[in-house]
């Protein structure tokens, strides 16, 4: 029973990675037909509507009745956050960098959450870990390099500090949610779901608040279900079938790696060798901090 529980796990989870892999070059070919607001506003809208089937198909949906007041209003600002604010600023960076570049940038978080950790939650920073902290950041730093060529244009600069912006953004998102014990999945359909209220209506000062073309429709959908939707759900079955969380959890780095070959093969971006260093250093300084904080929580 454990073996085929395992098996399962790895199999969400590996599904999971894979989808998304895809989305950074859906976010870039999606940004070629509508604007960052039309692309995330038709997303959320379609996350929202996936999740809203989920927690259907699980039975669910009477728990949305035994939230209070306060629950509903922490959800509608979680979502003001994520999606709205994360997404935003994270479509920005795509429009100005390579795929190879504002993905794995975006995905220094975990760093960050250690360092958000410490004034938040009052927790202390081992040397271990600010070892492992400057092993990512000195990756960051050669991504940051773009092979050279990130000082040809000024934007490019923009697009960096947005995609590292975007990072705090979602390790402030998690750590905000840490006390929250409602159900992930339904936690999420309210968020989503607020977000695409506020969207709505702050759209509406807008000619097109939603993509006008099939083609943005289809990448808004694509992120949407893929980014936004049901690659959580199955992560979260992942975590919760999987003998052992952390084996899961580190599966989760394959992803900037098969970013490179559809950023090559789909996007026709030229890999630089400093991404493909950089990615190894901000991989290896994520595993060994992960590794830090689950030895420091035997003690």
């Amino acid at each position: 029973m454990k073996g085929t529980s395992a098996r399962k796990a790895y199999l969400f989870a590996i599904l999971a990675v894979l989808f998304w892999s895809t989305c950074p070059t859906a976010f870039k070919l999606g940004l070629q037909h509508v604007t960052s607001w039309q692309l995330l506003s038709g997303a959320t809208l379609s996350s929202a509507v996936v999740l809203g089937i989920i927690i259907a198909a699980q039975g669910k949906l009477k728990s949305l009745f035994s939230f209070t007041r306060k629950d509903l209003l922490f959800s509608a600002l979680m979502g003001l956050l994520n999606p709205v604010a994360y997404y935003l600023i994270l479509f920005k960076a795509y429009t100005i960098l390579p795929s190879q570049v504002a993905q794995p940038l975006n995905m220094v978080w975990p760093i960050v959450l250690v360092l958000l950790a410490i004034p938040m939650l009052g927790q202390h920073i081992r040397w271990k870990s600010i070892g492992a902290m400057l092993i990512s950041f000195s990756g960051v730093v050669l991504i940051s390099l773009m092979g050279g060529t990130s000082g040809e244009d000024p934007q490019n600069r923009l697009g960096i500090f947005l995609a590292l912006s975007s990072s705090v953004i979602w390790a402030s998102y998690f750590l905000f949610n840490t006390r929250d014990q409602r159900d992930p999945i339904t936690r999420l359909f309210l968020n989503f779901t607020f977000a695409s209220i506020f969207l709505l209506l702050a759209g509406t000062l807008t000619d097109n608040p939603f993509p006008d073309s099939a083609e943005g429709w289809f990448a808004a959908l694509y992120v949407g279900v893929f980014e936004m939707g049901i690659t959580f759900a199955l992560w979260l079955m992942a975590i919760r079938l999987a003998p052992k969380s952390d084996r899961i959890s580190n599966l989760v780095y394959m992803a900037p790696f098969l970013n490179l070959f559809l950023a090559n093969r789909v996007l026709g971006e030229d890999i630089y060798i400093t991404t493909v260093m950089g990615i190894i250093l901000l991989v290896s300084g994520i595993v060994l901090q992960n590794i830090n904080r689950r030895d420091a929580n035997k003690y």
